[in-house]
Parts: structure tokens; sequence; C-alpha cells
């Protein structure tokens, strides 16, 4: 029972299949999972296994077509989308391969809005001084179109860790970078994480990249095989 009260995220029998065509696509199947306060997961696995489905279900973003989810002890399934969404802001953060900065707003615009969301009183103090963690003190104005992609992960990384998340999700966090700016990403996330203490699952098809987990979860063909 303590183990399940340690858990900061517990997924049980979950399944996802879809309609295509006049046929049935399974993606999942059968994941059990749980995930301690603290611990950094890896999930990995070929192109087409599942992993940014799951992380997708695990977050809540996508539903299950069959198990449960439960978030810091909330099951997911019996919310309703916007209770799943007010959830979401007060416990996770978001690191996507395709970064998802909004283009009409600033990299500190960015940062400051899911701070505003919560009524954060110091939004644009406590966004300032994440960017400058990040090393983006000097690009605080600047619009995404006009930053680098690791600039744009960086700003992203720094949304993601403002709000003190009790669990962080990175989907492919280096994905679009390249050689150079992705390792200083990663050098940013995993030092952050240290810093600020979130729970971490990384969905990753780099093995070097898992290997800096403490477990690696692998998926093939929508099954967890290790």
């Amino acid at each position: 029972m303590n183990k399940h009260n340690n858990s900061v995220l517990m997924a049980r029998g979950i399944g996802k299949t879809v309609k295509s065509g006049t046929s049935d696509l399974v993606i999942l199947r059968e994941i059990d999972l749980a995930v301690t306060r603290g611990e950094a997961v890896a999930v990995v696995g070929a192109s087409g296994s599942g992993k940014s489905t799951l992380l997708a279900i695990l977050a809540g973003l996508d539903t299950a077509t069959a198990g449960t989810v439960a978030l810091d002890g909330v099951e997911l399934g019996a919310l309703d989308e916007d209770a799943r969404a007010r959830l979401r802001a007060m416990n996770v953060g978001f690191v996507f391969q395709s970064f998802q900065l909004l283009p009409a707003l600033t990299a500190l615009e960015n940062v400051m809005l899911p701070l505003e969301l919560s009524n954060e009183a110091k939004a644009d103090e406590l966004a300032r001084g994440i960017l400058t963690r990040v090393g983006l003190g000097e690009r605080l104005h600047h619009y995404p179109r006009h930053l680098s992609g690791g600039e744009q992960q960086r700003v992203a990384l720094a949304r993601a860790f403002v709000v003190r998340p009790k669990l962080l999700l990175a989907d492919e966090p280096t994905g679009s970078l390249d050689a150079e700016s992705g390792a200083e990403v990663i050098r940013l996330l995993f030092e952050m994480n240290r810093e600020y203490g979130p729970t971490l699952v990384m969905v990753t098809h780099d093995e070097t990249l898992a290997a800096r987990c403490g477990r690696v979860v692998r998926l093939a063909a929508g099954r967890i095989v290790s």
C-alpha cells in the first residue's frame, strides 16, 4: 500500500485501440506502470511502438480504451475535461519535440502563461528568473520565430519547470535539435530536474539519453517488454 501512496503516477491495464478503415488498430495493450515520486523513467522503443500515445494517456491529453490512470492519487477517468486540465496545470510540466510555444507570445509571455492561469501574483518575476536560469535572460522579449530551435526548447523547459510540477513529461525533447543544441537542452533538463525535484517520465529513442534515467521501460508493439 505504501508504494501506491508514494506513486505520483499509476497506470493499470492501459489499452488503446483506434479504428483504421474497417479494422481495429491496437496501439497499446495491457500496460501496467507505477512511477514513484522523484524517479526518472525513460520509455524507449522503435517508432510506432506506442510511446507517445502512452505519454499522452498518462498526461490525460488522450483517453485509453481500457484501464485506469491515477495522477497523484486522482483517477483521471473520473474527471471531466476541465477538471483534468486543472489537475495538469497544477501538477504536470510538458516538454514536446515540437516545442509547442505560442507564436504570438514572447519568450517571457510563454513562460508566464501557466503562472497566470494559476493566478500567481509573481508571474513576471518568476518567469524572468527561470529564463535567466536557462541562459535566455537577454532574449525575454523575442518571439519564437526569432529564436533558434535550441533556444525555443529552453523556453519550453523554463515553462515546464516554472510551475514547480510534481511530474515532468518529456516527449523526444531533443528530436528536433542538432547534436550541440540537444546536448545543452538535456544538460539543463537533468540539472533542473535535480534542482526542482519533479518526477520525470521521458519518451526517447536515444539509448544514451535513456541510460541517464534511473529506470528504462521498453515498449514493443504496444506492450512493455522489459
